[in-house]
């Protein structure tokens, strides 16, 4: 079966084909993958009967009508996807054909619509988080962080990194994932331990603002412990909480990364999203991704380039900042008009809505019998409660009254789950799930 399958797809010709196995002392393009075991290698595939395109699309339509849309009634999930408003100029704007079926900038020179709009968005970017310069984009907010944890090892030249426990879990999964095979040792470390637990073998540390259950830490002492130490602060930063908080680059941070979903992008399933990714200026070279740049041509007019092109692609293989093969510019793009369309006062506005309703709720929630908040820090949109019954039951009878809940976080806190309330939650909903809370308790 994989020679047949060989045969038809790979352009090798039957001469080629032994000259290379004999190089390498086979006989076969079998033996090539002899270590796999039979059960692995050609599986039997028991695949249905095919069915007409009528009967599919029935099928697709049973299977869309189980999903539960965000606009059929109250949700208060959120555990790094979030539901915002979009304005309608976003997909109108993006969806253009110019914009949609441009590719990537692999020849700046025919591509300077999209290259713009990049320049725009790393423009933003940088302003958001307070840092001196924003790459094109990476592919979400968890690889983001875990490229910046390779990027601190390069800077420093050590191979140690603690990472806080609040950091989300996904989000160490991803770090650990990437660090594994590269000899990089990751200690996640409760979060108030963080500062003591740095070393002169500590590469960088790595905190989430907000962290995944909600609460603010103290970056500024966070920054000057790693800094000590010569470490550095690498920083995953909620963009649309920066509409009201101090942005990490302000509290000394050295890489900024978060995810882009918050800025126009519909929560979709859990993706495709966007990842940001900033740093210090001295840093740049060792940044991953692509960097756009505004310079002149001949003629004196405005032109976009790539300037920066750090993957093994574009430069010598021992060189290459990552192996990130694309930004998403669509998405970037999206990102870009959202933040225009907002500008300042609307972003900070949304920011502040989200956080007065969700403290409208955890005030309502935290007086209810049974119920309390574990949690003393200032939070901004999301917040721990823990309840008198297992999470699991009360998102189910949450459900039955068409309420979606909170993420289960009773690994960490007694019964606990994670509720988040943003723009999108009238005070009406919130009063509901409170009423609800209080039946089910």
């Amino acid at each position: 079966m994989v020679t047949n399958f060989q045969s038809h797809y790979i352009p090798n010709t039957p001469a080629e084909q032994d000259d290379l196995l004999a190089a390498i002392g086979l006989q076969s393009i079998d033996d090539l993958f002899a270590d796999i075991p039979d059960g692995y290698r050609n599986p039997t595939l028991e695949l249905p009967a095919p069915l007409s395109e009528l009967e599919i699309q029935r099928e697709l339509n049973e299977l869309a009508a189980r999903n539960r849309p965000l606009a059929s009634g109250p949700s208060f999930l959120g555990a790094g996807s979030y539901h915002h408003f979009i304005p309608s100029i976003v997909k109108a704007i993006m969806t253009r054909g110019e914009f949609l079926t441009a590719y990537t900038p692999y020849q700046p020179e025919v591509s300077q619509g999209t290259l713009q709009v990049i320049f725009e968005f790393q423009t933003m970017i940088s302003a958001l988080y307070g840092m001196e310069v924003a790459n094109a984009g990476m592919y979400d907010g968890a690889t983001s962080v875990a490229e910046a944890v390779l990027m601190a090892c390069r800077v420093t030249r050590r191979q140690q990194v603690i990472v806080a426990d609040t950091v989300s879990p996904a989000y160490r999964q991803v770090i650990a994932t990437y660090c594994q095979a590269q000899g990089i040792t990751i200690d996640v470390t409760p979060a108030g331990q963080v500062a003591g637990a740095i070393t002169e073998a500590t590469a960088g540390i790595v905190a989430q603002y907000p962290n995944f259950y909600g609460s603010l830490e103290d970056l500024q002492a966070l920054g000057e412990a790693a800094h000590a130490d010569g470490a550095l602060l690498v920083v995953s930063a909620d963009p649309l909480a920066m509409g009201m908080l101090k942005p990490p680059g302000e509290f000394g941070a050295d890489i900024v990364t978060g995810e882009g979903q918050p800025l126009g992008i519909p929560p979709s399933f859990g993706g495709p999203y966007l990842g940001l990714f900033s740093c210090k200026q001295q840093y740049i070279r060792q940044m991953p991704s692509r960097l756009v740049g505004r310079t002149t041509d001949t003629e004196g007019r405005t032109g976009y380039v790539l300037t920066l092109q750090t993957r093994e692609q574009h430069i010598r293989r021992e060189r290459a900042t990552s192996n990130i093969c694309t930004n998403e510019a669509l998405y970037a793009l999206a990102s870009s008009i959202y933040l225009a369309a907002m500008g300042r006062n609307g972003l900070r506005q949304v920011a502040e809505l989200c956080y007065h309703k969700a403290h409208y709720a955890a005030d309502a929630i935290g007086k209810l019998d049974g119920y309390s908040l574990p949690q003393s820090a200032a939070f901004f949109q999301e917040f721990v409660v823990s309840c008198p019954k297992p999470p699991a039951e009360v998102n189910r009878r949450l459900m039955e009254r068409n309420i979606l809940g909170g993420l289960e976080v009773k690994d960490r806190f007694d019964n606990g789950m994670l509720l988040c309330v943003t723009e999108m939650n009238t005070r009406a909903e919130i009063d509901a799930l409170v009423s609800a809370l209080s039946e089910i308790a």
